[in-house]
């Protein structure tokens, strides 16, 4: 079955989004901690305890949401989900 991925964009960040997640999987910190040392920022920290208007900034809401979704495929490949035949991302 061939299927795609979307990503969302600007406006669906929100401050402990993937915690849960990340209770479960340590690859969310991982690729949350790699985006942060390329960004010279604890992205993770931002995404986790904000404040939400620092997170809702264009310049921190993109990194957090690429990263987020990043995080997201990896676990989706690492728990065995096929390979999708194309991607996108909104914004």
């Amino acid at each position: 079955m061939d299927f795609s991925i979307i990503f969302p964009g600007q406006g669906s960040q929100s401050v402990g989004m993937l915690a849960e997640l990340a209770s479960e999987t340590p690859l969310v910190q991982e690729t949350f901690g790699q985006a942060s040392e390329i960004l010279g920022y604890d992205l993770w920290k931002l995404t986790q305890e904000g404040p939400e208007e620092e997170l809702g900034k264009t310049e921190r809401t993109q990194p957090a949401l690429l990263t987020t979704g990043v995080a997201i495929y990896r676990v989706w490949r690492s728990e065995g989900g096929p390979l999708p035949i194309a991607m996108a991302g909104h914004s």
